[in-house]
């Protein structure tokens, strides 16, 4: 997973990696170099006593050291910019595909898992890259390289990286078995206490309203506990691991100078060559030591790339058709032809053989119990969810055959949980026509029975919204997100149950300027309150998923019985008289 992730986000950046490598190359060639330099002047300069040779030899050696710093600089300034900008383009490419997301996808995640994989899970990613693009490079370079100049500077005592390297591996092959289950574990435990902050935070009030305080704290500490814990547990496989590597390059060092010091004694090496060849066997073990560091990061980072590839391989539930058919007219006549939608798993259909007309110039009402279908009813009529059978059309063309752009365009929704994003008034009305004049929001707001509160407002249009319009009211929230919908004058209007925050002057005053307002759009209403649909052109029924009615108020009084049952629970026998 983590390589085919590397792969597709880095070759934007391949221009980019081969500058970068041809840096670190020519500054691990300097490294390497360096000892041999270092010999140089011990045994000929410091044994023989040629101070020229010392100056001279230690002048390059002073200029390759520069040479050195600038080239690391300069790479670990690149490598900085490549894994940023792959993070960028993982966190971009995760946002599109969540957008492109149905409900059903949503669901399939949960948002605290999606906010995990776009922000932890990518860092960790980007983390992995900025280690990788450097040490990954030197690493292998330094190994081979120290190892030829080792030969070179004493084949005799190169032996001692036949103990010293297969040691270190089979120890740090032991570590990554141990953690990289671990990190899986963990970041699924980042997503949990994720869950539980989330829901005790946007849930604060009903937690205090049936005093579930300390319930939630010990919910959110079982959760924490787990977390540390698993994070403990690879903290001490990497607590014993740095000390046990210390500890080979330590004894490996203690065995060149051992061994070495005898064949200097009995004239067989150089002490410079020995010098050196301690400096690149340091150097093997470090570069050792380095891909071990980047190793430590590997099962996190495989782990992260895992689930972030989840996300991008999901295939939208809802997509665009291949060939799609653009409506011939824009009236905005929604129809429904034996429509029915049952939820994945359930064990018969929420909606079940609907066939109704909802045309434009007319007010539409759907009622019904709780749990009945009103808003899934709703919900697929911009297509937020696929029937399971039978056909939704708008302007005459299925939804399913339309651009989901085009089709959404001619919408305009008002969700049952109102919901305004951090910004202004302005920025909040103009969110679907970013285009509309102020006098265009005056206008949508005094319909929508909120000019007065905003006028009021510092700032008036310009009035700081928090987001999720948490500093306003909630009969003022659904009133802006009334407003918002009539300032991008679709054709089809649909109202989910948003008027329930009203008062009763207020819900009349409101339709009444609705009903002037989009005379000659498709409007459908979901609603509870018999008051607020009683008066509409056309009202439908559902009871248990079905039509058990459609007709004005009068008529279903007559005819519809779940319907009178309605009207008597909220308006008393005296209404049906």
């Amino acid at each position: 997973m983590l390589t085919r992730l590397m792969r597709t986000f880095l070759r934007p950046y391949a221009g980019r990696i081969t500058i970068l490598v041809l840096l670190l190359v020519a500054q691990t060639a300097g490294n390497l170099y360096l000892p041999n330099l270092n010999a140089d002047i011990i045994d000929g300069g410091v044994v023989t006593g040629n101070l020229h040779y010392i100056l001279h030899t230690g002048l390059w050696m002073l200029i390759l050291t520069l040479a050195i710093g600038v080239f690391a600089i300069i790479g670990i300034y690149w490598a900085s910019r490549v894994s940023m900008g792959a993070g960028a383009d993982i966190r971009q490419a995760i946002f599109t595909r969540v957008q492109d997301f149905s409900a059903r996808d949503m669901n399939t995640f949960g948002t605290a898992s999606l906010i995990t994989r776009n922000t932890n899970d990518v860092q960790q990613i980007q983390i992995f890259l900025q280690m990788a693009l450097t040490m990954m490079v030197i690493a292998p370079i330094m190994s081979v390289g120290g190892v030829i100049m080792a030969i070179h500077e004493g084949a005799t005592l190169s032996t001692l990286l036949l103990v010293a390297v297969p040691i270190m591996a089979i120890f740090i092959g032991a570590v990554m078995i141990r953690v990289i289950p671990r990190f899986r574990s963990m970041q699924r435990k980042i997503d949990r206490i994720n869950q539980v902050l989330r829901e005790q935070i946007t849930g604060v009030r009903v937690i205090r309203a049936f005093v579930r305080n300390d319930a939630e704290s010990d919910r959110f500490a079982v959760a924490n506990a787990d977390l540390t814990a698993t994070a403990l547990s690879v903290n001490r496989v990497f607590a014993l691991a740095l000390p046990v590597m210390m500890m080979i390059l330590n004894l490996s060092s203690v065995a060149v100078i051992w061994f070495g010091g005898r064949l200097v004694s009995e004239n067989v090496m150089p002490i410079g060559n020995l010098t050196a060849f301690l400096t690149y066997i340091l150097q093997i073990l470090i570069s050792v030591m380095m891909a071990v560091m980047v190793a430590i990061l590997l099962p996190r980072a495989a782990a992260s790339a895992e689930r972030i590839e989840q996300v991008l391989d999901t295939a939208p539930a809802v997509t665009d058709p291949t060939t799609p058919i653009a409506p011939s007219r824009s009236d905005g006549l929604v129809r429904l032809d034996g429509v029915s939608f049952a939820y994945p798993g359930s064990e018969r259909p929420v909606l079940d053989a609907l066939r109704v007309d909802f045309e434009p110039g007319q007010t539409s009402a759907i009622i019904g119990g709780t749990g009945s279908g009103k808003t899934t009813l709703l919900n697929l009529i911009p297509r937020f969810f696929d029937v399971t059978a039978g056909t939704v059309l708008v302007n005459g063309v299925d939804v399913r055959d339309q651009e989901l752009e085009s089709l959404w365009s001619s919408i305009g929704l008002v969700p049952q949980a109102a919901y305004l994003f951090s910004g202004t008034v302005a920025s909040n009305l103009r969110f679907g026509r970013p285009d509309a004049t102020d006098a265009e929001l005056w206008r949508a707001l005094e319909i929508a029975q909120a000019r007065d509160f905003v006028a009021t407002m510092p700032g008036g249009l310009d009035a700081p919204i928090d987001q999720g319009g948490t500093n306003v009211s909630g009969g003022q929230r659904q009133r802006l997100s009334i407003a918002r919908a009539l300032v991008k004058k679709p054709s089809v209007y649909l109202f989910d149950d948003c008027f329930s925050a009203l008062d009763a002057a207020t819900d009349a005053r409101l339709r009444e300027a609705l009903r002037e307002e989009v005379s000659d759009a498709t409007v459908v209403i979901v609603a509870q309150r018999v008051s607020t649909i009683m008066h509409a052109e056309r009202i439908v029924v559902l009871d248990d998923g079905r039509i058990v009615g459609v007709g004005t108020h009068d008529d279903l009084l007559a005819s519809c019985d779940p319907y009178r049952e309605i009207v008597i629970s909220q308006l008393g026998e005296e209404a049906v008289r």
